[in-house]
Parts: C-alpha cells; sequence; structure tokens
C-alpha cells in the first residue's frame, strides 16, 4: 500500500480532487498517481452500432458509423490526457514530489480494484463530469467504491482547504476500535485536532469504551476531545460538524452496526449531499 490515487474525470470538482490528494500524499510521504478512466460507455461498440442500424441499411453507413466511432474513442483518449497533464502540472505547483499519470480504458471500480494492492488512499470527488455544480448530485462512482474498496476513502467535496481539525464518528464495538488504531498509526491525519464523537446514551460501559478511544489516540500524539452525545447519529454528527466547525470528518464502515447502516447503505447518499466537508471513509 504505497500510493495515494487521485481519480480525475475532468468535471469542475477535478482540481479539488487534485488538491486533496496532494494534501494526502505529503501527510503519508508517498508518491501521487493521478487516475483516469475511459469509461467503457463513452464510445460505442461494432455490434452495438451494427443492430442500431436495423436491417436492409447499407453497409456503408456502418463502416462510417465505426470510423466515427473511432474517431470519438481517440479523442476522448486524447481528451483523457489533457486532463491528466493540467491535474499532474497542478500538483506539482502545489508541492507534490512525485507524480505519474495513469489512465485505463474500463470502469473505475475495476480500474481501483487492479490497482488496490499498491493503493493506500483513494481520493474522489463528490460529483462526476456528467453532473451540474449541484450540491444535491452525487458522483456515480463513490457509493459502489465505498462498498468494493477495502482501502480509505477520501471524498473532496467542492474546493479544498488543508484542515486543521477532523471528527471521528465512533461506537465502542471491535471493528471501531481497529478504525481508531488504524487512524493512530497513520500520519494522514497526525498534527490535526481530533474530536471524538459517541451518539446515543451516556453509560458507564460507553464511557469507558471512549476514554480508551480517546488514549490510544492521545499515546500516539494526537489532541482529543471526547464526548458522548445524546440522540440519533445523523443529527448528531451534522449539528457537532456544524458548532465545532469541524473540517474533515472521519468514520468507519462497520460491518452489522449503525454506523455501517449510516455510512455504507441507504444514507451514504444523504451523508454525502448534506456534508460541506471533505470525508473519509475508513474500511
Amino acid at each position: 500500500m504505497t500510493n495515494v490515487i487521485a481519480c480525475i474525470d475532468g468535471s469542475s470538482l477535478s482540481e479539488y480532487v487534485t488538491s486533496a490528494s496532494v494534501w494526502a500524499a505529503k501527510q503519508l510521504s508517498c508518491p501521487l498517481i493521478l487516475l483516469h478512466s475511459l469509461e467503457k460507455d463513452e464510445s460505442r461498440t461494432e455490434e452495438d452500432l451494427s443492430g442500431s442500424i436495423g436491417f436492409g441499411s447499407r453497409e456503408h453507413l456502418l463502416d462510417e458509423l465505426v470510423e466515427l466511432d473511432a474517431k470519438r474513442a481517440k479523442l476522448a483518449l486524447e481528451h483523457g490526457k489533457m486532463i491528466l497533464d493540467n491535474a499532474k502540472s497542478y500538483a506539482l505547483q502545489a508541492g507534490a514530489k512525485q507524480v505519474s499519470q495513469l489512465q485505463r480504458h474500463g470502469d473505475l471500480v475495476e480500474s481501483l480494484a487492479e490497482l488496490e494492492e499498491d493503493t493506500r488512499l483513494i481520493v474522489l470527488g463528490r460529483l462526476g463530469d456528467h453532473h451540474t455544480m449541484n450540491a444535491h448530485t452525487i458522483g456515480s462512482h463513490i457509493e459502489r467504491v465505498a462498498r468494493s474498496q477495502h482501502r480509505p476513502i477520501l471524498i473532496s467535496i467542492g474546493e479544498f482547504t488543508p484542515p486543521k481539525n477532523f471528527m471521528i464518528a465512533y461506537d465502542g464495538r471491535e471493528a471501531a476500535d481497529n478504525a481508531i488504531a488504524r487512524i493512530a498509526k497513520s500520519p494522514l491525519l497526525l498534527g490535526l485536532k481530533c474530536h471524538l464523537v459517541m451518539a446515543g446514551d451516556d453509560t458507564p460501559g460507553r464511557k469507558e469504551k471512549l476514554e480508551a478511544a480517546q488514549a490510544m489516540l492521545e499515546e500516539e500524539g494526537f489532541q482529543v476531545t471526547a464526548s458522548i452525545q445524546p440522540g440519533k447519529i445523523y443529527p448528531v454528527l451534522t449539528q457537532y460538524r456544524d458548532d465545532h466547525n469541524i473540517d474533515l470528518m472521519a468514520m468507519g464502515a462497520y460491518a452489522h452496526s449503525k454506523v455501517r447502516q449510516f455510512f455504507v447503505g441507504s444514507n451514504t447518499s444523504k451523508m454525502i449531499i448534506e456534508s460541506n466537508i471533505p470525508l473519509l471513509i475508513l474500511r
């Protein structure tokens, strides 16, 4: 797991994704790979074309359509290279030390799966290139990537500013403790003030778990403010985020817990839509 992978699609958020990935690469002291995927549906196959013109059509029409499709594919390839060149130039100007480009044919999720072994962090933007800049529109790949990947995913939302603090949603379960341990041992968020938040009832057992998680982070040099906030997960996290001017939210996709249902399930879209800060998903 050696690289930060920035998923660049040429949308209006690509610059922000690049900024976020440069920050992450600096924090992790690892190389940055700028990835652009040429989706399969961006160019039609000859079989698609032959089926679309129907019976009795002249053969030269098919030839012309195939030639046109080849030109479109070539233009898409050149456009993707231009996107990557611009992103690399921006990344180097922003202070990235090791930047490489990678252009793949096929689905983004498939491309990321092939790169997973050498991936340390994936950076995505909230909107995709087929969307307008609308806060209620979500990049089509985000949830699919979140479900399929086992690497941490940083979701850039709007213009990226290096965070000064972050919030962790914590539920006290074993998987949550594992996520805390991963954060504690990683340099990604080191140096940022940490807010450790547990939603729900303030019981002695839950308080003990929260204090243990806080101690784990503090042992690795984090400055931590820990609290149990009464209420349901979504309103608690969003209200705490706003009240404390949180710059980044970190959450684990925990199996068989409310947090997993909240983040990698039916509420994923709601969280991404409502958030005005970057999100870090820990798998």
